[in-house]
């Protein structure tokens, strides 16, 4: 048992910071048991670690992005989102085939996401089983949760990037076999890239494995017009783009990721509602691409998970800190145009980037009892000059901080 001491910062729910000044979190087995302002006696002969001033926050939690485009970060941010995957991000990816090449760039990639303030993290990676099987291994070094992926794709794409179907079910099963233990803080997830370059046997075989071993899944949804155009071509008799994945067990059946989400139907909106399927906001990213901005109060009162996801590299930034601005900013720009939605207070954005977006990964995200202990210590003390109180401390560092304010990370209760 051990005691973390310091400022506590915390969203149990959406509308209302938790915040106890030079509190106490009691921990059990990596969990949290009991977080006060005042210790209690039984607890006093235990380890005590105390941060004094510094601010203690949940660790962030990034659902969704993609590990090989990390060479491309901050490229070809004038292109929409086709041409930008076939003269950029599909090119790029086909390195991958040379595992010397994957090991360089994803472990610059796992870097970045540690030093950003990432705790867990749900990644794309590429068509390659081998590099995939890096990344794995890079991340259970790390200590980062993660949630893997080894991408397919059978259609529609470049010669390099174009699987056999069957080879691409024989290398997830393979990666499966190898990988997946569910105690372990790093585990595959089935990633067909997205409807138009996955045939309907290779999701319908996909949506057979996510079920029979229980996995997660992860792709994209209604991101881009021209996109979804594309889908209603290919599957005339869905209802909407998401009917798609539906079909073929890949929307809910076992839990989900949906990146973007940007031109829902109504109905759409009510099947991810029922199936608790996640959508993930991307603002960087869609705002790069030139994609629309996710409709998410329409989404949070609808009762849709949400969580927030870098987009590296469609995404410009690995930290979920200033993903979280954007988020704001974003709503800010809907609601001046339409006063239907309110814009997102900081409390809603800093709980989909901590409670939200962590409950993919289980009890994360908070520390109400029970939670793992996933959390950032940041040394605010360039940026408090002026005795702000807690909650504009904390303003003050996801709006202007950085990584250099980061001064620990705990990742389910161990220092990383």
């Amino acid at each position: 048992m051990r005691i973390i001491k310091g400022n506590i910062i915390f969203t149990p729910t959406y509308h209302k910071f938790e915040v106890i000044e030079d509190g106490y979190i009691v921990l059990s087995n990596n969990t949290v048991l009991d977080v006060c302002k005042k210790l209690p006696e039984k607890y006093k002969h235990y380890e005590l670690i105390d941060y004094k001033d510094k601010l203690i926050i949940p660790g962030m939690n990034d659902l969704h992005c993609h590990a090989p485009q990390f060479r491309n970060l901050g490229i070809a941010m004038d292109k929409e989102l086709l041409p930008w995957l076939n003269d950029y991000t599909f090119p790029e990816e086909s390195k991958y085939v040379d595992v010397n090449y994957g090991e360089k760039m994803y472990s610059r990639f796992v870097n970045e996401v540690y030093k950003n303030g990432t705790t867990r993290v749900a990644a794309f990676a590429t068509i390659h089983k081998d590099s995939t099987l890096k990344l794995i291994d890079l991340f259970k070094q790390s200590g980062i949760g993660a949630y893997i992926g080894k991408v397919n794709m059978d259609r529609n794409s470049c010669d390099t990037l174009c699987e056999n179907t069957y080879d691409s079910i024989n290398d997830t099963i393979d990666i499966i076999s190898q990988t997946f233990n569910k105690s372990e803080l790093v585990n595959p997830i089935i990633t067909p890239r997205f409807v138009p370059t996955c045939s309907e046997t290779l999701l319908k075989e996909l949506g057979a494995i996510a079920v029979k071993y229980n996995i997660p899944v992860q792709s994209h949804l209604s991101e881009n017009i021209g996109e979804i155009n594309w889908v209603r071509e290919l599957h005339p008799d869905s209802k909407f783009y998401g009917d798609v994945y539906n079909k073929f067990n890949l929307f809910g059946d076992t839990p989900t990721l949906m990146a973007h989400c940007i031109h829902l139907t109504d109905d759409e909106i009510d099947l991810m509602k029922n199936k608790n399927v996640y959508a993930v906001h991307c603002p960087t990213s869609n705002a790069n691409l030139a994609s629309g901005i996710m409709p998410i109060r329409k989404l949070l009162d609808n009762n849709v998970k949400i969580g927030f996801g870098s987009d590296v590299s469609g995404g410009h930034s690995f930290s979920i800190f200033k993903t979280m601005v954007y988020a704001i900013e974003f709503s800010k720009l809907t609601w001046a145009q339409n006063k239907e939605y309110d814009f997102l207070s900081f409390s809603e954005a800093f709980y989909i980037a901590t409670k939200g977006g962590g409950s993919f990964f289980g009890n994360v995200g908070s520390f109400e009892k029970g939670y793992d202990f996933d959390a950032l210590i940041i040394d605010d003390h360039d940026l408090n000059f002026d005795n702000y109180n807690l909650i504009e401390r904390l303003e003050r560092f996801v709006y202007l901080g950085d990584d250099r304010q980061i001064y620990h990370r705990y990742v389910k209760g161990s220092l990383i």
